[in-house]
């Protein structure tokens, strides 16, 4: 499976019809090996409704969108266990827009964490004002990590930094709701302390409004709240360019290389790290063009 793309074909709100074409459409314009795991009647049916030869790996079983707990990990027969087994292996990486919690603890169980991590991490480049981007960590896997756990996101987001953004010396702030030291609720007082001696570059507490500015290259905090900032963000994108577009500012052409700086299909998805194998985690409603970018990052990080 070496520097092959694993891809959960029956995950996702739309099912194989997304995710084959996103296959695809990744392999023809981007030579990504990608293999398809999943219920191969239904993988076959639709490669040869959309004109198209990839390896399928069978899965009886699919784990449904509304699955959040680590139930979805006790079954081997899934397309997302098969999956996960398939990069435990070695040399793979895997891509899913299946239920995001699913992902998680089939990860973790199936594919193991890296030594000494606690918690795996959810990371997203999100573009700033000077034309960089800031690593939001933890966006989404962890709801209630503890602070020991903030510290890791700090290196796992540095080194995602510099491998992925190829940022030098990542600086590093804690999300909070002033930039004083000290301030806060315990979760972020505690992990405070801890990245004031972490081996990163810490700048201190950070605002909600310092998330786009620029002046760190990655804000940590606890999953809930970067899933929160994350929607927000995409959720303000879209009605700030909508209102700009109804007030005659701008046209929506003129809009449009911003919209897509933000737009999913650019990033594919987010990383999950601090595992033994790179997973992406596309959105639930990926269209073909976020997965087959999906697959185009996660071939990156099995290279």
């Amino acid at each position: 499976m070496s520097g092959q793309v694993v891809l959960d074909a029956m995950g996702g709100d739309h099912g194989p019809a997304e995710t084959v074409a996103g296959a695809l459409l990744a392999h023809r314009e981007h030579g990504v090996p990608v293999v398809l795991v999943g219920r191969e009647p239904e993988l076959r049916k639709e490669l040869d409704r959309q004109g198209g030869e990839l390896e399928i790996v069978h899965a009886p079983d699919a784990i449904p969108m509304t699955e959040r707990g680590p139930a979805a990990a006790l079954n081997s027969r899934s397309s997302l266990a098969i999956g996960c087994d398939l990069v435990r292996q070695g040399g793979a990486a895997l891509v899913s827009a299946g239920s995001t919690g699913a992902i998680v603890a089939s990860a973790v169980r199936r594919i193991g964490r890296a030594e000494q991590i606690l918690r795996p991490a959810l990371a997203v480049a999100l573009p700033t004002l000077g034309g960089g981007a800031t690593v939001l960590v933890d966006a989404g896997a962890t709801a209630d990590p503890t602070p020991a756990m903030l510290a890791q996101f700090a290196g796992l987001g540095t080194g995602y930094a510099r491998s992925v953004l190829s940022v030098a010396e990542p600086l590093v702030g804690l999300l909070s709701i002033g930039s004083e030291r000290g301030k806060g609720n315990r979760l972020a007082r505690q992990a405070e302390q801890l990245l004031e001696q972490a081996p990163v570059r810490f700048a201190g507490p950070v605002e909600g409004t310092d998330v786009l500015s620029g002046l760190v290259e990655v804000i940590v905090t606890d999953g809930f709240t970067g899933n929160v900032v994350l929607k927000n963000i995409e959720g303000c994108v879209r009605t700030t360019l909508a209102m700009t577009a109804q007030a005659g500012i701008a046209a929506p052409e003129a809009l449009r290389e911003v919209a897509r700086r933000y737009d999913p299909e650019t990033h594919g998805g987010a990383a999950l790290l601090g595992l033994r194998g790179p997973v992406i985690v596309a959105h639930g409603s990926s269209s073909a063009a976020t997965i087959a970018r999906a697959c185009v990052v996660a071939r990156t990080a099995a290279a």
